[in-house]
């Protein structure tokens, strides 16, 4: 459903560059994101007219009361046929939104995508600050000894899956209904959002908790909210588009992806240049070190010669003396025979 104004000639380009302001003056955005995000991928959401809990399950169960905990325990091989054929999409790839919140994220301004889909395609489109409410149907563990299995080992098995190594049952890494969230997930989610300037709130209904009142946390009232149906917090959102998320986030969003600075090659640089400079410096003290011990030498046989010389001085002295002496004493004795 879209509203009144979105109908009128203009109205919606001029609610895009609206976005695009509030993203260019935003530093700390946050996304908050549900199964609208995915449609566009392929993936049905739940709650719309063709979503899965308006299908048939193929079951005599409703699909709302299959994804529960309770269901699972009692009826797992029903679980299962209804897990593989409605929630586990392989082939599905990032779309539009998923690639454009990614360019958000290089540019430096998205610093948290908070998503409550199972589906991995934030990740795979490149996203590197994804928080999963719900989980991954990519991530699955033995009930029992917690061995990890992927998501086509679930897909390939029959029945109920069963560990490799100790026979317990494998199950998906996905909250359930009458199951808690992870409180890390929570606690990050919301740590986000005190910090964020601008709140993006994409492709859900708003009313599957916590998640629903994840706003309440928002320091501001800078709320954008983008979404094909009507949401309680449209009337207190400062913008809101009733469309489909990919094409608005593609257009509002800059293709423009800043370069990486080189800062490896830099460092590579800095490292080659200290290195040299260590070894130019080593080289250095070596020649200093050899100077000043060919300088100690040379010191070292100059005083060996001086006090060669002096000895050799002394000892021509003596020599000498020693003869004066003894001429004189020979002198003195012809004396007395005169």
């Amino acid at each position: 459903m879209e509203t009144r104004l979105d109908r009128y000639e203009g109205a919606r380009e001029r609610k895009i560059e609206q976005l695009r302001q509030l993203i260019k003056e935003s530093k700390y955005i946050v996304f908050l994101g549900g199964a609208g995000v995915s449609t566009e991928s392929g993936i049905p959401d739940f709650r719309s007219g063709e979503g899965i809990f308006n299908q048939e399950s193929g079951l005599s169960y409703r699909p709302v009361d299959i994804i529960s905990h309770s269901f699972f325990e009692a009826h797992p091989e029903e679980f299962y046929d209804f897990y593989r054929r409605k929630l586990c999409y392989p082939k599905a790839r990032p779309n539009k939104a998923h690639r454009a919140l990614v360019r958000l994220e290089k540019q430096g301004k998205l610093k948290a995508t908070i998503t409550q889909n199972i589906d991995n395609l934030h990740q795979m489109a490149g996203s590197t600050t994804t928080i999963e409410l719900h989980g991954s149907v990519f991530r699955n563990y033995c009930l029992d000894c917690k061995e990890t299995y992927t998501l086509d080992f679930i897909l390939k098995s029959k029945g109920v899956p069963h560990c490799t190594k100790c026979g317990g049952i494998v199950r998906p890494d996905v909250v359930l209904y009458e199951e808690h969230l992870e409180h890390e997930n929570i606690d990050n989610a919301v740590k986000s959002i005190k910090k964020a300037d601008l709140l993006i709130i994409g492709g859900t209904s708003l009313t599957v908790y916590p998640a629903a009142t994840f706003a309440q946390f928002l320091k501001s009232d800078r709320v954008v909210i983008i979404n094909k149906s009507s949401t309680y917090l449209d009337l207190q959102a400062m913008l809101t588009i009733h469309d489909s998320i990919g094409a608005v986030l593609d257009e509002a969003i800059s293709k423009y992806i800043p370069r990486k600075k080189p800062a490896a090659k830099s460092t590579k640089t800095s490292s080659k240049s200290v290195s040299a400079k260590t070894r130019s410096s080593s080289k250095a003290t070596s020649k200093t070190a050899a100077s000043k011990k060919s300088a100690s030498k040379t010191k070292a046989a100059s005083k060996s010669a001086s006090k060669s010389t002096k000895s050799s001085t002394a000892a021509k002295a003596a020599k000498a003396k020693t003869t004066s002496k003894s001429s004189s004493r020979s002198s003195s004795k012809t004396k007395k025979k005169d």
